[in-house]
């Protein structure tokens, strides 16, 4: 038990030391254009809200590990009126059920301007704690629950990769890249 727990500790040591590896901003602006293309393509009614939110952020590749103690590491970028705006990391941790790893892209968008301002002012934000996000489940015919949908900000998690099981965005921390 106590060879499991150390491991767990490396592997979480290893994922916080992945910022030391930045992407740059073009390496990132790049994947969130991928991701975005991507987006477009698994769903009509996800894209149809992107085109009325106030913002998104976008992070084309959070990596997540964990037995029993898990972490993930991801990178990406504020996107205002079409272009990218900020970079961001998003890192979190998790205790409990779970064992595996995988590779998510999450897009989260900010359906208000008051949601949008209050995720930019803040210096890190957490999902659930700072704000609540609703993650879109989809229904028959593709369509978006009518109260996800209204609410002010929806999270997407797709293009998963891997043997995890756990889509959530609670907990996670999103904070800006300073460069």
């Amino acid at each position: 038990m106590k060879i499991l727990v150390s491991l767990n500790a490396l592997l979480l040591l290893s994922m916080i030391n992945v910022s030391a590896f930045a992407a740059s901003k073009q390496e990132i602006d790049v994947y969130v254009d991928e991701a975005l293309a991507e987006f477009r393509q698994h769903t009509s009614a996800g894209t149809q809200l992107a085109a009325q939110s106030r913002g998104m952020l976008v992070f084309p590749k959070v990596y997540k590990a964990g037995f029993a103690i898990g972490g993930e590491y991801g990178e990406g970028a504020l996107r205002v009126g079409g272009q990218n705006v900020a970079y961001y990391s998003t890192a979190g941790a998790s205790i409990g059920l779970q064992a595996g790893a995988q590779r998510k892209a999450q897009i989260i968008l900010f359906m208000t301007d008051e949601a949008l301002n209050k995720f930019r002012s803040s210096k890190g934000w957490e999902a659930g704690v700072d704000g609540s996000v609703a993650i879109a489940t989809f229904g028959v015919g593709e369509t978006i629950d009518t109260n996800t949908a209204q609410q002010p900000i929806i999270g997407f998690i797709f293009s998963n990769e891997g043997l995890m099981f756990n889509l959530s965005l609670e907990g996670s921390k999103f904070t800006p890249i300073v460069r």
